[in-house]
């Protein structure tokens, strides 16, 4: 059964690849696009696809109310991510949820909020190839539990570190033994130069033009070193996560936290 879709951030770079897939690979409708900007414009000359006019609206609220989504998918930015959350929840809309920046206590205040019979998705990365490299990590921590990762991002992304980079410390810190922070009395000459730490895991975040989303974990053991590296050369490589989560909504309840969480 085909879907009513709206997209929060049709016109960002993500926003744009996702409203092509919606329209030009899934049976869904797209029937409205949340944006602050070009509001008033169609969505489908802007991305150049024939089809019925899909305009911008700047007013989500007036949006879910006047189109009756059965799932929205977002793709915003952290400062009004939990807003736009509310929005949908508040109104029984399932939802998608794309944009990174989201902290413990966010995921707290989600749960509160969710109505019975709602679900929510939450995906740090939609790239199949990143949930698995995060699969494989939280496996070798059982084995090989001294990590760092390395995330590394365009430079117009505005978070640090990466939704990616904190899932999968997290994801390993579940079967590391080891979670102490080693007592080698270091000296930061530079502060920040070891990165930030999540639970003894340190993580160092790169931001340059030129760059898409790219992680490396690095497991140390004694006499050896293991790495596992991850590239998305472009963002049409989310777009296989985002058809399967369109796919798996209708049947969530609650809150679910992570692509792996769906994966048959």
């Amino acid at each position: 059964m085909s879907k009513r879709v709206v997209i929060n951030g049709g016109c960002g770079r993500m926003g744009q690849e996702v409203v092509k897939t919606v329209i030009q690979d899934t049976d869904d409708n797209l029937v409205g696009v949340y944006d602050k900007s070009r509001v008033g414009e169609d969505i489908m000359e802007i991305i150049g696809l024939e089809g019925p006019k899909v305009l911008i609206n700047d007013n989500l609220e007036e949006l879910i109310k006047k189109e009756k989504p059965d799932v929205i998918i977002d793709f915003t930015s952290p400062q009004i991510l939990m807003n736009n959350i509310e929005n949908g929840l508040k109104n029984g809309v399932n939802m998608i949820v794309g944009t990174t920046g989201i902290t413990e206590p966010d995921l707290n205040k989600i749960r509160e909020l969710i109505p019975d019979g709602t679900g929510i998705l939450i995906v740090p990365n939609f790239a199949l190839g990143a949930v698995l490299m995060m699969k494989y990590a939280a496996e070798i921590a059982k084995y090989m539990d001294r990590v760092e990762i390395i995330e590394l991002h365009h430079d117009q992304k505005i978070d640090a570190p990466s939704g990616t980079a904190l899932k999968t410390a997290e994801m390993i810190n579940q079967n590391r033994k080891f979670k102490e922070k080693a007592s080698l009395g270091e000296i930061e000459k530079l502060t920040g130069a070891r990165g930030g730490e999540v639970d003894g895991i340190h993580i160092h975040s790169v931001r340059l033009p030129g760059l898409v989303a790219h992680q490396e974990i690095i497991f140390g053991g004694e006499g050896q070193s293991l790495t596992i590296r991850h590239d998305s050369y472009d963002r049409t490589s989310f777009m296989p996560g985002v058809r399967l989560a369109l796919k798996k909504i209708s049947e969530l309840e609650g809150l679910v936290y992570g692509l792996e969480e769906i994966l048959d």
